[in-house]
């Protein structure tokens, strides 16, 4: 590593640190309309995402708003992902004592909820509003996830988040041999958690599911896991408040047979998502490319930035039961 990165990394991780001092000083309104400052001057400077979430929007919700309802489900986008990194830094705050005040937990079917405490579970959550929450109070609540997280290249970055993610007794850990770790650990009565919007490159460890009309390659993990070990799959979402405060949802377990394959099960899980994204599409993450690939035969459009691929084929073939 060069002297000058040396020198970068750590200047990163003295920023990093000062948020992490000043943000839970600041009151919850204050943290509260920062986020929005900050979201909207994110939106109009990062112009290359304020473009990506555009063209996203355009495609899904261009023959029911207009060009200025897009533009400014665009920007409150921004907004949304902003609070939820200053959220990320204000979270010093909470305590098992005091979460509550700031989010209320609604749940289906809280009896399995509590049973899942003994036997263990794999929850899922989306990109959506202040995801990083619904952990942080499920840790307080007792229940101890095992998350897979992707390092940053700075990588004192990478161990100021991952103490901050385990303050409430979560484990974090890298990618690499991550599948083998978590299913020991559910073997044994714990606890995964999953993003199953997470876009990744087409793999073994992928399968396609369509989302909002398009296929899109994700993360099979969560899919396998529950193939292995017949665990129940529990969805949540975070909601956002017009007061800054969150609604935690908790949804009934998602039940599969023997005939269901990673691909319906990945489907299943983002088909709980998808209504309450598309009603209140804003806290989603719609600067993100989560449509990358393209298939070699499709009736719907997609955006400039999707592109062919022969590994995106053989996945889509191996999920349509045409490969090998």
């Amino acid at each position: 590593m060069s002297p000058w990165k040396k020198i970068r990394y750590r200047l990163e991780w003295l920023g990093l640190q000062w948020l992490y001092f000043a943000i839970p000083l600041l009151p919850r309104g204050v943290a509260h309309a920062f986020g929005k400052l900050l979201g909207s001057l994110a939106f109009h400077l990062d112009r290359r995402g304020h473009h990506t979430a555009i063209e996203n929007l355009t495609l899904v919700f261009g023959e029911e708003k207009d060009a200025k309802e897009i533009r400014r489900l665009a920007r409150d986008s921004y907004r949304s992902f902003a609070q939820t990194v200053i959220d990320q830094f204000w979270s010093a705050r909470l305590t098992p004592e005091n979460w509550t005040r700031y989010c209320e937990l609604v749940v289906e079917d809280m009896d399995a909820v509590e049973r899942a405490r003994e036997t263990g579970a794999i929850w899922v959550t989306p990109h959506y509003s202040n995801f990083e929450w619904i952990a942080l109070m499920m840790g307080f609540r007792g229940y101890k996830f095992t998350i897979v997280a992707q390092d940053f290249r700075n990588s004192l970055l990478t161990e100021t988040y991952k103490k901050n993610r385990e303050r409430s007794g979560h484990e974090v850990i890298p990618q690499r041999g991550a599948i083998i770790r978590l299913l020991k650990n559910l073997k044994a009565g714990g606890h995964a958690a999953f993003l199953p919007d997470l876009t990744i490159k087409p793999s073994k460890p992928a399968t396609i599911i369509e989302c909002f009309g398009r296929k899109t390659c994700v993360t099979a993990i969560h899919a396998e896991l529950m193939k292995r070990t017949g665990l129940p799959v529990i969805p949540g979402i975070c909601l956002p408040k017009p007061d800054g405060g969150y609604v935690l949802k908790g949804f009934k377990p998602l039940e599969f047979g023997p005939d269901d394959t990673e691909h319906t099960i990945a489907q299943a899980c983002w088909d709980i998502f998808e209504p309450i994204i598309r009603e209140n599409p804003a806290p989603w993450l719609w600067m993100y490319k989560h449509w990358r690939y393209l298939p070699e035969t499709t009736s719907v459009a997609y955006p400039a930035y999707a592109w062919r691929t022969p590994a995106f084929d053989e996945v889509l073939a191996r999920v349509e039961g045409k490969g090998g």
